[in-house]
């Protein structure tokens, strides 16, 4: 990959003490848990040693990242990602971003030469390099470290010139390098070869939502716990900047030209990437955004933990989906609406065939009956399109107990409310940031749905990135509202809020409460209640409540545990 400036602290590697770790005044300084990883890890030794102790303060290590670390003030933590590699956070006093900084090996280490030298060498075992290409990224990386031990010859520091001048005096193919210039070779060479490059800490860090390039300057990050971040990772330059794009939209498969400017496209771990090259549509230089894909979803559980909606309405959706309602989640871009429909589908009766169908594959469904639909655009290679419009067509002759839509933006829309018509269930995620909004945009061009058919969608959930009562932002389901009918009388729609998010208190208010039209007119029915007890779906609405609960408190709160549980107590008749 191209090269780009790396921000370390120091400019220069900084020299341990010379009578090792346990005498360095700087590391008796350090908490224990933090002196014992720099004891293993010369790296983070060095990134210790090039810190400015008296205006950053002693970083604290925390082995794993908890959400309370996104309360601190002026946070100063270093934490692990794997694969040895560390990020620091702290504070900038000049900007509202605090620093992220990626501790990586050979940091402090002139690598740029080294690299050269060793494509140089590489082209010796090119019919090696060339069988890489049918095996998995796991066998690549062996080989290619079993290529790098071929090629190296490890030296101490004072005899590596005189053992270059012999190495090109011999031209063996070797290439002589200190002990730590070999492991900086290492890491860099799967980083660089089988990874993102230099964005692979941050591709890594499973605490980074987003990461953007917005030109030259530095990459910019939307943390979990810290949110708004800056890396030490910066372009300098246009001409470096354009270099890396290119690359990277090669290395994903997509080409990037001046024809093609806008590339979107999927890595290999399911991040979402959009790419835009050149000056001439990017004034500031080209730009690109990486959605990070999370590996395993939050479950609905942990959603509820962190403050995302109530128990209570969980239990509601529990009873919705179980009964096949209609369901949309609409909101505002990064308002939580796919993250909440992942931890939904746990709610899906286990046994249930499921259709999904998405521009970019971003749901990840528990059950094994589960068909992924994904669009295919049309290329010169690749034949013809394939639509949302031709997938949902086809999911209807596949007989699907729910079909899920990963986000209705026009003519699918049609299909997905004939398909609700037809006895279908379908959920969806939807851009509105109100039930009139959504109405408006479901009968209006380019989806133009009947206002007649809109009944057929039974709850919207509008979910948003909300400013909480302590300041800081966060993501909430702040309302639930059910859709009764549509009266051509008065070209008008009724809807009832049950649920509604307290932006006061951050608390969420039942104001359906012994007035749900779903739960007494439709799921009550469904089961088998008639009129007179129809309020006892409450009951069962309090009971779903508490089981949520005690999966808390039992410690059962992961996406495929929630799912597990719920299925067993499906087939037990304790959840149905």
């Amino acid at each position: 990959m191209a090269a780009v400036k790396k921000r370390a602290v120091s400019k220069e590697k900084p020299h341990a003490h010379k009578n090792g770790v346990a005498s360095c005044p700087i590391v008796k300084l350090l908490g224990q848990q933090l002196q014992e990883e720099v004891a293993s890890a010369e790296h983070l030794m060095d990134y210790i040693h090039g810190l400015e102790i008296d205006t950053i303060g002693i970083p604290e290590y925390h082995p794993k990242l908890d959400r309370r670390a996104g309360d601190m003030k002026n946070p100063n933590i270093i934490y692990p990602i794997g694969g040895g590699l560390y990020v620091h956070v702290f504070p900038d006093p000049k900007d509202a971003r605090n620093f992220y900084h990626a501790i990586e090996p050979g940091m402090y280490v002139e690598s740029k030469g080294l690299m050269d030298l060793l494509e140089d060498n590489l082209v010796d075992y090119v019919d090696d390099l060339d069988d890489l290409g049918g095996r998995d990224q796991i066998d690549r990386s062996k080989m290619l470290l079993k290529i790098l031990k071929k090629i190296c010859v490890i030296v101490k520091p004072k005899e590596l010139k005189k053992a270059r001048e012999a190495a090109q005096k011999k031209d063996e193919g070797k290439l002589p390098v200190t002990r730590e210039q070999y492991n900086t070779l290492k890491y860099e060479l799967i980083r660089d070869k089988e990874g993102l490059g230099l964005l692979e800490p941050l591709i890594l860090d499973p605490n980074i939502e987003d990461i953007s390039c917005s030109g030259v300057g530095p990459i910019f990050l939307e943390h979990k716990i810290f949110k708004a971040l800056k890396s030490n990772i910066e372009f300098k330059d246009m001409e470096t900047l354009d270099d890396f794009v290119i690359q990277l939209s090669e290395r994903i498969g997509k080409p990037a030209t001046f024809r093609q400017p806008i590339i979107d496209a999927t890595l290999p771990d399911g991040s979402r990437i959009n790419l835009v090259f050149g000056v001439d549509v990017s004034r500031r230089g080209s730009n690109f955004t990486i959605r990070k894909f999370a590996e395993t979803p939050l479950s609905i559980v942990q959603l509820v933990e962190f403050g995302g909606l109530s128990y209570e309405m969980a239990a509601y959706l529990s009873l919705a989906i179980h009964h096949g309602l209609n369901i949309f989640i609409s909101g505002e871009t990064a308002s939580g609406k796919t993250t909440l429909l992942n931890a939904m589908t746990t709610f899906i009766p286990a046994s249930a065939k499921i259709v999904s169908i998405e521009d970019t594959p971003e749901l990840q469904v528990p059950h094994p009956n589960w068909i992924r639909g994904v669009i295919r655009n049309s290329t010169g290679d690749s034949g013809s399109s394939v639509d949302m419009f031709d997938l949902l067509r086809a999911a209807l002759r596949q007989r699907p107990d729910e079909i899920i839509i990963g986000e209705i933006r026009g003519a699918e829309g049609a299909i997905a409310f004939q398909a609700m018509q037809t006895g279908h269930a379908c959920m969806a995620t939807f851009h509105a940031d109100s039930v009139e909004k959504l109405i408006q945009r479901l009968t209006g061009n380019p989806i133009n749905i009947p206002k007649t058919y809109i009944d057929n969608l039974n709850l919207v959930v509008i979910q948003s990135m909300v400013r909480l009562p302590n300041g800081k932002p966060g993501r909430r389901l702040i309302s639930l509202n059910e859709i009764v009918n549509y009266d051509s009388a008065t070209d008008s729609f009724s809807y009832v809020e049950v649920f509604r998010w307290d932006n006061a208190k951050d608390t969420f208010e039942f104001t359906g409460y012994m007035n749900s039209y779903m739960l007494e007119e439709v799921i009550a029915r469904k089961r088998g209640l008639p009129p007179s007890r129809k309020r006892e779906i409450y009951d069962e609405l309090n009971r779903r409540t508490n089981l949520l609960r005690r999966l808390k408190d039992q410690g059962l709160t992961g996406f495929q545990e929630i799912y597990q549980v719920l299925a067993q107590a499906n087939k037990e008749g304790i959840f149905r």
